[in-house]
């Protein structure tokens, strides 16, 4: 959303005079006669520029996003990189607007090189920092910034020249609204199709350079409007042309541009990237197989998932005992329900993910449904793709076996699952003699983090049995036992597993000195203590 700064009325500009039949004069009840000499309707130029309003405004909100995007999937903390990406656009935005002041003369031929500016550093603006994350990523965050400031001074600078522009000959009362409502239609149209068709079916950086394009297009026709006015004309023509020409060739070259940059980032070959409405989905192909990164982060290797979803569902399971009805939050890769699975004794399993991009892609790709032995097309298995909160909120179904497993808190919409307030929830879907198990990040790299969940699960009830395991791709790792009765030791385990055993699994939930229990705050929606501790804590082992 630009910034206005509404100035007083000027008389007509020169070399305006070739756009309206009486140069620009108003006529007695004070309005211009349109080009076509009919008064009262619309003017040419008039809807020219602001349709160009309302492109400018889908344009810049597209690049503040995609700045914001981005510095959530790199840097966590979706809310905090958002609010500071925000506040610094607008800011950057109030700047452009006071320099605008000092914009005199020849503002058409002004208005066109800023377009062309912000076409190329705004279009680039995704592209650039993907590289720049891959190569240098220590340069990431300057960069992320310095590019923000520069677009947001840039867009800042475009709305007041416009308004300049077009008061030539519309009144001011009507110019200010007009100019706001394309604006803010813009801005509309931006935010509605930015998460639901933009970055699902093309991706950041070529979102990014689509509206570049626009951009480079409104000042192509500047070009063609302000015409008799532009001095240098054909220098602004050659302008025009090898920008769009730049921001093509980068449109044509996007996916190579992409490939380049995560195969760098991720070291091993990518050979699945996609992006949904939530999140980017990376499957990398290495020498110990197949590695799923979701907006960078590590979710599972082949080499070696089968320890952390081994010992994140048969304890609980072996706890109850004869599980009939389990419900999964999260684990759209199905590899928790394939552990589920088997035991005979379960009829039904609920998966709760919110994307369905997942859930898909873990139900039709050879590779994956090998990995998960075609768990999400178990005829016992219902898929529900929807925010977990919510459906705790709706469901009237109580389980034997909720297994909740979610990404790590790294930001305050995960977080929210982390809080007593999902915990309460969670127990009104447990059945009275249910267990429900929570993975709960690293006690050794994270120690504050993970006892912050136990002590806010046991805030809303709950008798808690935590426990680790050793997995080698993420070092000690987590979980939480949660139910109203005692931990049960199992007598047998089902056949075929590969890491965990009867007899060596109440191993699992001795913690030695360095992981041992350390007084934790409860962690609330009001507050969301965990996200920031949880921060602090990995910050200091990957910076």
């Amino acid at each position: 959303m630009a910034t206005v700064r509404p100035e007083p009325v000027e008389g007509p500009a020169r070399g305006f005079d070739r756009l309206s039949p009486n140069g620009g004069v108003p006529s007695p009840n004070g309005s211009v006669p349109s080009p076509n000499g009919s008064d009262g309707g619309p003017r040419a130029i008039e809807v020219a520029l602001l349709a160009s309003v309302f492109v400018v405004a889908a344009c810049g909100l597209v690049y503040e996003l995609a700045a914001g995007a981005l510095a959530s999937y790199v840097l966590g903390d979706s809310i905090l990189q958002f609010s500071t990406v925000i506040g610094t656009y607008l800011f950057a935005m109030g700047v452009g607007s006071w320099l605008s002041r000092f914009f005199e003369r020849q503002l058409p031929a002004h208005f066109l090189r800023i377009e062309l500016l912000v076409a190329l550093t705004g279009g680039c603006l995704p592209a650039l920092l993907f590289l720049a994350n891959a190569w240098q990523p220590a340069a990431f965050r300057p960069l992320l910034y310095g590019l923000v400031l520069l677009v947001g001074i840039l867009v800042g600078l475009e709305i007041p020249l416009v308004m300049r522009i077009l008061k030539r000959n519309v009144a001011l009362r009507e110019l200010v609204s007009q100019v706001l409502t394309f604006d803010y239609l813009g801005a509309l149209a931006v935010s509605i199709a930015f998460p639901l068709v933009l970055v699902p079916q093309l991706g950041l950086i070529r979102t990014g350079l689509l509206f570049g394009l626009m951009n480079a297009a409104v000042a192509l026709w500047a070009l063609w409007l302000f015409r008799h006015e532009l001095r240098r004309w054909h220098a602004h023509a050659v302008a025009c042309v090898l920008t769009l020409a730049a921001l093509g060739a980068a449109w044509a070259g996007a996916q190579q541009i992409t490939t380049l940059a995560e195969d760098r980032f991720y070291q091993d070959k990518v050979v699945l990237a996609e992006s949904s409405s939530w999140q980017r989905i990376v499957l990398t192909q290495g020498r110990g197989g197949l590695r799923l990164f979701l907006n960078g982060n590590l979710q599972f290797a082949e080499s070696d998932e089968y320890r952390y979803h081994e010992a994140l569902v048969h304890p609980a399971m072996a706890a109850h005992g004869a599980p009939r009805k389990v419900a999964i939050l999260g684990g759209g890769d199905g590899m928790a329900a394939r552990e589920v699975l088997r035991w005979p004794s379960v009829e039904s399993i609920t998966l709760v993910e919110l994307d369905p991009r997942m859930t898909r892609l873990f139900s039709t790709h050879p590779a994956l449904v090998r990995l998960n032995a075609g768990a999400l097309n178990s005829p016992k298995l219902k898929v529900v793709n929807t925010d977990a909160f919510r459906w705790l909120e709706d469901s009237r179904d109580t389980f034997d076996v909720v297994i909740v497993d979610f990404p790590d808190p790294t930001n305050f919409s995960i977080g929210k699952l982390y809080t007593n307030a999902f915990y309460s929830l969670l127990d009104q879907r447990l059945a009275a003699s249910g267990y429900a198990v929570i993975q709960t990040t690293s006690p050794l790299i994270a120690r504050q983090s993970f006892w912050t969940v136990a002590a806010t699960v046991e805030s809303v009830g709950f008798t808690t049995a935590p426990y680790h395991a050793h997995v080698p791709s993420f070092g000690e790792w987590g979980y939480v036992i949660a139910s109203r009765r005692p931990m049960r030791w199992p007598q047998a385990l089902p056949e075929g597993l590969r890491f965990l055993d009867a007899r060596s699994l109440p191993q699992l939930f001795e913690f030695p000195r360095d992981m041992a229990r350390v007084p934790a705050e409860v962690n609330r929606l009001s507050n969301q203590v965990l996200v920031t501790t949880y921060e602090r804590e990995w910050g200091k082992v990957h910076p």
